[in-house]
């Protein structure tokens, strides 16, 4: 049941990371086509509020020794690292006339590791709490915020908030919680939940996809922003409905690619490289011409997804992902293997 469990959670977190792949693909083409911006939305409804809640299950070390630490060195070290490559990259990708480099603004999807670092921050003052009454809490705030215009994507701070619930619903949650999901019976009704989001986002194409993002003040959502909270609170039900759903759909065997789900932080951090050229290119505009196939979409995912969690690349960014100094000997064994077997 343990062995059960363990591939339960990196299934999900594969098909999590795969989402987050696919979605930032497609989001190129969603602008033309209300086929690919109803999945788009589908897809962010629930991919990082289920990979928040992940990481608050996980998170139940926090109260060990040397925990924050090791916390600081897996999440605001390789931030400041990729936060200045990132800086660089985009520099001399899109030609640039000045160079600046700014840690408060997270470039692409750093604001993950700033956000994280903060929930498990915030920990100690929930800990206590009744579960219900902690949840209620978080969400009333998560929907506050939005009425403040200084919170923003300045250190991430309106994602940190919004986020907040899955965090602490996951940190909440325990392995029996998840084993209940699994139940037979929850897969018609989890199937129906995604299906009728997905059919709600295609019947109000015109609905702004950016509420979904959880990082903008209301005032730069719409106009009438006193009622805006009944927009955020519609956000919060649906994500927390899709992203139940999505966990009870989770197989639980061990398949070929359960394993990349171990190694999610390496195609988090890199693939925002490739999609950022991609979208540079003609490629983007000759599909979107050409009427984008998402089959063609999803194997390039795939296989970005696959090459960036491969033994290789996680060798040679280890250094700088990980802050672990390279094996060289495993990395020439490996380069032997993918060029000589």
């Amino acid at each position: 049941m343990t062995g059960e469990r363990n591939y339960y959670f990196d299934n999900g977190k594969f098909f999590l990371i795969f989402f987050v792949v696919f979605g930032h693909f497609i989001r190129q083409f969603i602008e033309d086509n209300e086929l690919i911006l109803a999945i788009y939305k589908t897809i962010y409804a629930f991919h990082m509020p289920a990979f928040i809640l992940v990481s608050g299950h996980f998170a139940k070390g926090y109260f060990e020794k040397g925990y924050i630490l090791k916390l600081m060195k897996k999440l605001l070290v390789p931030y400041i690292i990729f936060q200045l490559i990132y800086t660089i990259y985009y520099y001399f990708l899109l030609d640039q006339n000045k160079f600046s480099f700014d840690l408060l603004n997270p470039q692409w999807s750093l604001w993950f590791l700033i956000s994280l670092f903060c929930w498990h921050m915030l920990l100690p003052l929930f800990k206590n709490w009744r579960p219900q009454l902690a949840i209620a809490f978080t969400i009333t705030l998560g929907i506050v915020v939005g009425y403040f215009d200084f919170i923003n994507t300045t250190l991430s701070l309106s994602r940190t908030i919004v986020f907040f619930p899955f965090f602490l619903l996951g940190y909440f949650l325990k392995r029996e919680h998840f084993l209940q999901l699994k139940r037979k019976r929850m897969m018609i009704p989890s199937s129906l939940v995604l299906l009728i989001t997905f059919g709600l986002f295609f019947h109000f194409p015109t609905w702004d996809y950016e509420w979904l993002f959880g990082s903008k003040p209301y005032s730069e959502l719409e106009n009438l922003t006193h009622f805006a909270w009944l927009g955020r609170l519609f956000i919060y039900s649906i994500s927390f409905l899709t992203v139940i759903s999505f966990w009870s759909l989770v197989p639980t065997r061990k398949y070929n690619y359960t394993k990349i789900g171990q190694y999610t932080l390496y195609v988090y951090l890199l693939h925002g490289f490739v999609i950022k050229f991609f979208r540079e290119l003609d490629i983007p505009k000759w599909i979107a011409d050409n009427h984008p196939s998402l089959i063609l979409i999803l194997i390039g995912s795939l296989l970005l997804t696959y090459i960036l969690s491969s033994k290789l690349v996680r060798t040679l960014m280890q250094p700088i992902i990980e802050l672990k100094i390279m094996n060289w000997r495993i990395l020439f064994q490996t380069l032997n293997r993918r060029l000589f077997s």
